[in-house]
């Protein structure tokens, strides 16, 4: 009887270390005799088949596999190790003890007598879920290659005709830009020309009044009659071109406003449709309209237009898509906040039509120039610069305020207030008449974190008015420290903040450290606009910017009163 390979060399006093390789070995071990009975087993084996590995001798090795590895090891792997008389890494699986599969790779040699004939085998079982594993994971990703692919390939085959669609859009988008900048240049034009032609018409036309009522004195003849008649057309012809300069006046812009009473909240749900064509697809609009909102006296026609130029901006500022949010509510300029413009606004009730953008934001040093006529930052032969400062010059032409907040990378809100209709030029504000000075305060302690230092004075001014122990920190990490240091009642912070650290993380952050702590946002985005766009979770407190120091004082209060 042979064996394949020569026998091992065993060094005395080794018999255990080989019995111990055998039994614990990385992997299984069997032989059988000549009946296929299994006559040595590896306790490695028992192992991962949950039982006793003397449990498993005198059994086939074939009853150890499932239902399909004992039919594929019967018609094929039987047959080749009797032909061949060996075999490599066959999969198989076998069944352990609880019902559950064992992946494995199986090596296999036939042992043979002198004769040749079968004395048994020897098989090597390795592990293989992991490789199980792996080559589920590789066929996965070969799948969603192949699925790509197919996308890929599909999206080739589309391209040019999409690419052909987009030229032919983007021509058709500029020929209409160069369109509007034509008309804007004509208008102007016109505009100058009209406002000259009619100084001339005027003299004209009372040149013409005055032969009109001098001719009547004159005695009756052919050449007066011929004189009256000329005079006629030609007063006729004057009143036409006073109405073509009319047109063109109108054309141009430059006609008196003609304010109505109007409702900000049907105008803007009026406008959406076509507000959203112009946005396009990309840009999804969103209209909020607060409740028992007042009326205002403004020109509707001069309002669409200022909302349809805020909107081509806010969409300019979203070349990848985003949301545009258009709210109106009630507000309230006090005193405190007007004495900090440097235009003239009175102090009292107004109607708030907030626009908010998810862009790109304005840098903080652009800020200051938006409402200059022909600044802009587009590039050449992409905007006018006279958007803006259109809007700023109708919203002053009606006694109103606008305001612009706007942080890089977060987007901006342009605040238009409009006055109210009927109201005085000083109000009750919506604070139920209390000033600053009968309001009531604490000795409690608040945190004010703002990295705007002159807003962050007023705050801490206005609180440390009021009898509270009030600290300042112009970052969230100069915040966080202070919440470490000292014990806090309330944290009024600001949503927006630099150094990588915004104020709901702040916020969280504080209540980890100081848990029951109150806590009080403020920005200058509206409220609806941030909870749309993920930046607040819905039932937060916030006071939206600007603020008096009569709101801040009576938010903060009520707030530290609540249990």
């Amino acid at each position: 009887m042979s064996d394949r390979g020569a026998a091992p060399v065993v060094a005395p006093g080794q018999d255990e270390d080989l019995l111990d390789l055998f039994e614990h070995a990385p992997c299984g071990y069997v032989s059988t005799n000549a009946s296929g009975r299994l006559t040595n087993v590896n306790a490695t084996l028992g192992e991962w088949l949950g039982m006793e590995a003397s449990a498993l001798l005198g059994r086939k090795f074939q009853d150890l596999l499932n239902i399909a590895g004992k039919v594929y090891f019967e018609t094929h792997f039987a047959p080749l190790l009797r032909m061949q008389g060996f075999f490599n890494e066959v999969a198989l699986d076998l069944v352990a003890a609880d019902g559950s599969k064992v992946p494995v790779l199986v090596n296999a040699v036939e042992r043979r007598r002198d004769d040749g004939s079968p004395a048994g085998m020897r098989v090597a079982i390795f592990n293989a879920s992991d490789r199980r594993l792996y080559e589920s994971q590789l066929l996965e990703a070969r799948r969603r290659a192949d699925s790509l692919a197919e996308e890929l390939r599909v999206l080739n085959g589309e391209l040019e005709a999409r690419v052909a669609q987009e030229v032919a859009e983007r021509m058709k988008a500029e020929a209409a830009l160069r369109q509007t900048q034509k008309m804007e240049a004509i208008g102007q034009l016109t505009g100058g020309v009209a406002h000259d032609i009619n100084n001339l018409l005027t003299v004209v036309m009372g040149g013409l009044e005055a032969i009109q009522k001098h001719i009547v004195l004159i005695e009756p003849s052919t050449p007066a009659q011929r004189i009256e008649r000329a005079a006629t057309l030609s007063m006729q012809g004057a009143q036409k071109a006073a109405t073509l300069t009319k047109r063109l006046l109108a054309f141009a812009r430059r006609q008196p406003l003609d304010p109505k009473p109007i409702d900000a909240g049907k105008l803007v749900t009026g406008l959406a449709e076509l507000l959203q064509r112009t946005l396009g697809e990309a840009v999804r609009l969103e209209t909020v309209n607060g409740a028992g909102l007042w009326q205002t006296a403004a020109d509707p026609g001069e309002l669409e237009n200022a909302l349809l130029n805020l909107a081509i901006n806010a969409r300019d500022a979203m070349p990848d898509g985003g949301r545009l949010t258009i709210e109106t509510s009630n507000a309230s300029l006090d005193e405190a906040y007007v004495e900090t413009i440097t235009e003239p606004v009175s102090a009292g009730q107004y109607v708030l039509i907030a626009v908010s953008d998810t862009g790109c934001g304005i840098p903080e040093e652009v800020l200051t120039q938006v409402f200059e006529p022909f600044f802009t930052t587009k590039d050449v032969g992409k905007g006018t610069g006279l958007g803006l400062s259109q809007v700023y010059g109708f919203v002053r032409q009606s006694s109103g305020h606008i305001k612009v907040y706007s942080e890089v990378g977060e987007g901006t809100t342009v605040k238009i207030y409009l006055p109210r209709l009927n109201a005085p030029a000083r109000t009750e504000s919506p604070d139920g008449g209390v000033d600053l000075e009968s309001l009531h305060g604490g000795t409690e302690t608040i945190l004010v974190v703002e990295d705007h230092d002159d807003l962050r004075a007023f705050s801490v001014g206005v609180l440390s008015e009021l009898g509270y122990r009030v600290l300042g920190a112009a970052s969230g990490k100069e915040a966080i420290h202070l919440l470490r240091s000292e014990r806090i009642d309330l944290l009024f912070t600001d949503v927006v903040l630099p150094e990588g650290m915004n104020g709901r993380r702040v916020a969280d952050d504080a209540l980890a450290i100081q848990p029951g702590l109150k806590v009080l946002f403020t920005t200058g985005y509206t409220a609806n606009a941030i909870v749309h766009n993920g930046r607040l979770d819905v039932g937060v407190q916030l006071l939206s910017k600007p603020f008096s120091a009569t709101a801040l004082g009576l938010r903060v209060r009520k707030l530290l009163d609540q249990a």
